[in-house]
């Protein structure tokens, strides 16, 4: 600018910001039985090379949606004569006072998690139980 000259960049040389959603989109509507990648990209004004790009990255696992928290059904309940007939784990004082909450899963399984379990732990805990 210094010079009095000015550059006008057209085209696809602008620099853009592509959210996941949209990368995925794109990669999947790329996959598509019959697509061309290029009539693809031209399409969303990308290069091909950045759609496969995109393509590798989904492959690796870089590209991916991240699931939120979301939310799931509780039901409340208080103790049953079925409780009474599962055998019952030693637990310290401090657990059983301090209070939590209790999972009865489908396939009979019990998860007692108490106040002062790790957030971190608990969802990757329900994370593999959600499959």
């Amino acid at each position: 600018m210094a010079d009095g000259t000015i550059e006008i960049i057209t085209g696809k040389e602008r620099r853009r910001w592509w959210s996941t959603e949209a990368k995925l989109r794109i990669v999947a509507e790329s996959r598509e039985p019959g697509a061309c990648v290029r009539a693809v990209a031209a399409r969303h004004d990308v290069y091909p090379s950045l759609v496969f790009n995109w393509w590798r990255q989904v492959r690796e696992g870089r590209l991916a949606l991240r699931h939120s928290p979301g939310f799931v059904a509780v039901r409340l309940s208080g103790p049953s004569d079925q409780d009474d007939d599962q055998p019952r784990s030693v637990a310290s004082s401090e657990e059983t006072s301090a209070g939590g909450i209790k999972i009865s899963l489908p396939d009979g399984t019990h998860l007692h998690i108490s106040h002062a379990a790790q957030l971190s732990l608990l969802r990757g805990v329900l994370g593999v139980l959600r499959g």
